[in-house]
């Protein structure tokens, strides 16, 4: 975003001879990665189960112009990050799939020679993923301060997201190399990193902003932070205390 990179850069201008902006992934990484709210933006495949197969769900130009989901009719084979036995969901069951986000992970991998990497998103374990509950999947649309489900109307104009399968992504970050330093809740994560006394001193504006970060109701559940490290030990005091990587 040229419009957040020119915010960032005022708002860095004291300390602007120590940063700088890339386009892409540097060749090589020696350091800490904080990717705050990145895999949720990549896109993801959708799943439909009908009743006795898995199809895959696109989008078709429909007879009118409009756009309409469509299924392929070429079965495919239940990924292995659909856990649940199939006869677990219900016809009309739609979730996903996130080839594009592991991928991004094994790059990440790739490029990390020695440091950490730190994912900070909204999202759950596999189990509770696939939940054969969650029969409408993650998938939400974001403009202007309201949410909807239905990524066909007002194309190009929505943000469009969906939640993040943790499992998976500890997974690829396994299969490239790297070690899961933990997994927790973005609450947590901050308590053991020092929070509650930073904000001692902070004021009562600062407090409030605080609260939205680690209220269950509001983002301290619902978001989630991951750890990785290659190349070197790590001292991860984020996952010192309610380290949740058993539910991976």
């Amino acid at each position: 975003s040229a419009t957040l990179r020119q915010r960032q850069a005022q708002r860095l201008q004291p300390w602007a001879h120590k940063l700088r902006w890339h386009d892409a992934l540097p060749e090589r990484i020696d350091g800490v990665i904080v990717a705050n709210e990145v895999l949720d933006a990549m896109p993801v495949q959708l799943l439909h189960w009908d009743g006795a197969r898995w199809l895959e769900r696109g989008v078709a130009a429909a007879g009118d112009g409009a756009l309409a989901w469509q299924d392929r009719q070429t079965p495919l084979t239940p990924p292995l990050e659909v856990a649940q036995p199939e006869q677990h969901f219900t016809p009309g069951y739609v979730t996903e799939i996130h080839p594009q986000q592991c991928a991004f992970i094994a790059t990440l991998a790739e490029r990390l020679q020695r440091g950490a990497a730190f994912c900070i998103d909204y999202g759950f374990p596999e189990a509770e993923y696939y939940h054969p509950q969650r029969r409408g999947g993650t998938l939400m649309c974001h403009r202007a301060h309201r949410a909807d489900a239905d990524p066909l109307v007002d194309v190009g104009a929505k943000d469009i997201t969906a939640h993040v399968n943790f499992t998976a992504i500890a997974l690829a970050a396994q299969d490239a190399g790297m070690e899961v330093l933990g997994y927790t809740s973005q609450a947590r994560f901050l308590f053991n990193c020092g929070l509650l006394a930073m904000l001692q001193s902070a004021s009562l504006a600062t407090r409030t902003h605080a609260r939205r970060l680690v209220d269950e109701h509001e983002m301290g559940e619902l978001f989630k932070v991951i750890g990785f490290a290659r190349g070197c030990s790590f001292d991860a005091v984020g996952f010192a205390e309610g380290d949740r990587s058993h539910t991976l």
